[in-house]
Order: C-alpha cells, then sequence, then structure tokens
C-alpha cells in the first residue's frame, strides 16, 4: 500500500492528487473477479539476484539526493540493479497518471485535464547529468487528454536532454498517441536513436490486456509510421510482448511476422507478473528454454536482435541490444 500525503492509498481506490484531479491507484479497481488466482507460484527462474555494486550504489545515492523520479524504482522492476550498474535508466515524462487503464499495468489512471510540467525538459536533461547517464530510455503516461497526446513535450525532453548531454543516447518508448502519425513524426524527428512503442500480446488477447482505446492494427500503424521515417534518420524501431498471459505459440510467432511487416527491427520477450490482486492472473510461467526458443524463432525472421528471458523488460540493458547476445543472457 503506497502513500499520497501521509495518508495510505489501496490498490483500486480513488484519490485526490497533488494537481487536484482524481485517479485510481495503480489503474485498475477493485473487481469480484480480482481474486482469480495466477497459475501457482513462482519458479526458481523469476527469483532476483540481490542489487549491488559500486556504480548502482552512486545512482541510488543521487536519485534519492535530488529527488529524481524513474521508472526503475516506482515500478520496483527486477532489473535495477543491472542496469544502474550499467549506467541505464528509464524516465517517466509527463506525470505519473494515465488516462488508461490497461489490465496489465499498475501505473495510477485518471484524467489530468491537460496538466504539464513546464520546467520538465531542463529538469529531465538536468536528472540525466546528475545521474552519469551513457543511455537513457523516456517513457510516459498515455495522455489523451492532450491534443497531441503529449508529442510536442516529449520532443522537448529529448531536445533538452540532447543539448544538455551530447553523449547520451536516447529511447524514446512512447504510447500510441491515439493513433495520430502526425504526433510519432514529431518524436521521431527529435533526436533519438531508438523509437520504441509496445505491441504488449498477441492479436486475440488484445481487447482483454489493453485498455479499448489501444489496439494492435493502432500500434502496428504508430511502428509503421516511426519505421517509414527510421532510415534518413538511422533510428532503430523496437517492440515487446508479455509472455505468460495465455498466448499460443502460433500466436506469437504472427506477432513476430506483424512486427517485422511494420519495420520492426528490435524485440524483446518477457513474462507478464500480476502487479495486484486486481490486475489479471498469470496464465502460464513461461519456462527459458521456450524464451530461448522464441528468441530463435524471431532472429530467423529477420529481427537484428530479440531479447528474451523472463526478466526481460522492454527497456531492459537496452544500451545493449546489438552486441547479438541476447544482452548477456546466453542465446539457448
Amino acid at each position: 500500500m503506497s502513500s499520497f500525503k501521509g495518508i495510505p492509498i489501496e490498490s483500486g481506490a480513488k484519490y485526490t492528487t497533488a494537481a487536484g484531479f482524481t485517479a485510481i491507484r495503480n489503474g485498475v479497481r477493485q473487481r469480484a473477479s480480482s481474486s482469480a488466482a495466477d497459475i501457482g507460484r513462482k519458479p526458481d527462474w523469476l527469483r532476483v539476484r540481490l542489487t549491488s555494486g559500486g556504480r548502482f550504489a552512486d545512482v541510488q545515492r543521487t536519485v534519492h539526493e535530488h529527488r529524481l523520479a524513474t521508472v526503475c524504482e516506482e515500478s520496483m522492476c527486477p532489473n535495477i540493479g543491472e542496469c544502474w550498474n550499467a549506467g541505464t535508466a528509464t524516465i517517466m515524462l509527463m506525470g505519473h497518471v494515465c488516462t488508461r487503464a490497461c489490465r496489465f499495468c499498475a501505473v495510477d489512471t485518471g484524467n489530468p485535464r491537460g496538466w504539464l510540467d513546464a520546467e520538465e525538459p531542463a529538469n529531465a536533461a538536468r536528472s540525466v547529468e546528475i545521474m552519469g547517464l551513457k543511455y537513457v530510455v523516456l517513457t510516459s503516461v498515455d495522455r489523451d487528454d492532450l491534443p497531441d497526446g503529449g508529442a510536442g513535450h516529449y520532443a522537448d525532453c529529448v531536445r533538452a536532454i540532447r543539448d544538455r548531454n551530447p553523449g547520451t543516447a536516447v529511447e524514446a518508448l512512447t504510447p500510441d498517441f491515439a493513433g495520430d502519425l502526425t504526433a510519432v513524426a514529431t518524436v521521431m524527428s527529435s533526436g533519438i536513436e531508438v523509437f520504441a512503442h509496445n505491441l504488449e500480446t498477441v492479436r486475440r488477447l488484445q481487447p482483454e490486456v489493453r485498455d479499448p482505446r489501444a489496439g494492435y492494427e493502432q500500434s502496428l500503424s504508430v511502428l509503421a509510421q516511426a519505421s517509414s521515417m527510421a532510415s534518413a534518420r538511422t533510428v532503430l524501431i523496437k517492440s515487446s510482448l508479455m509472455l505468460g498471459l495465455g498466448e499460443r505459440p502460433e500466436e506469437v510467432a504472427e506477432a513476430m511476422d506483424d512486427l517485422r511487416g511494420a519495420g520492426v527491427r528490435l524485440l524483446t520477450l518477457g513474462q507478464y507478473l500480476r502487479p495486484t490482486a486486481n490486475h489479471l492472473p498469470v496464465r502460464e510461467f513461461v519456462h527459458p528454454d521456450q524464451f530461448s526458443a522464441y528468441r530463435q524463432l524471431g532472429l530467423s525472421k529477420g529481427f537484428l536482435e530479440v531479447v528474451a528471458g523472463p526478466l526481460v523488460r522492454s527497456s531492459y540493458r537496452a544500451e545493449r541490444a546489438l552486441e547479438g547476445n541476447n544482452v548477456g543472457l546466453g542465446t539457448g
């Protein structure tokens, strides 16, 4: 249970943010069906090694001293130690309240009513400098309350980071901007090295897993638009799928084909883990051998790299994605 101004907020409960609008903690209200259990206990391969290392401690100290916000800590990412030790982090833009309520995601849901932090571009650039990042992933909540979905603000943050940190590579892990291809072009023109947008799951499971305003074809159109602009800017196009939601192998293969058709060159595959009892249950703990098989399948379909493993997340060790070795996890 988290808190706001010292008051405990239960997952699924409504609260009022500091900006004055209401939100739902962890994005999904409590339901009678929320008690549906996962398929079983987590297997040994999902156990996380203790976070340690000199660079991790330095980054953590800097983050806390300067009150910086990273997705790494706020989402309790299991890979925080590896990434921070490597000088990589993920920063969330445009606040912590999303206008959508996907049933896999624990980000708070509400309507920010156009609120934006005008100082965020400068603050994000300063954060990257303070943390000494070599590679930063910028992600954001969906902002359907903004005319361009926040694309202009997103681009401003990228440019501010590049101006202040010319040696830092920037990956944009974007929402779908409600399918607004002009918004996609705005981000693509901002100076990024990687454009990422997650398909999340296979075609059949989209209505169950994602908010109704998202969609399989809409996400593919976003990726295809980015890909159409990528060659002139040498920007790599990336996407991600969660596994363990009830998808079938042939559906994963179909999604791979569709992503390649949209021009995606980098793919990450990871295990879905239920963030709260109000979210979708895990229907399968996918074995590491199956992740290895999916990786080989993806490579055979022409992806430059497929980073696959139970603990892999869309931005996991992003700076190593082109090493050709499953970012050190082994090739299976």
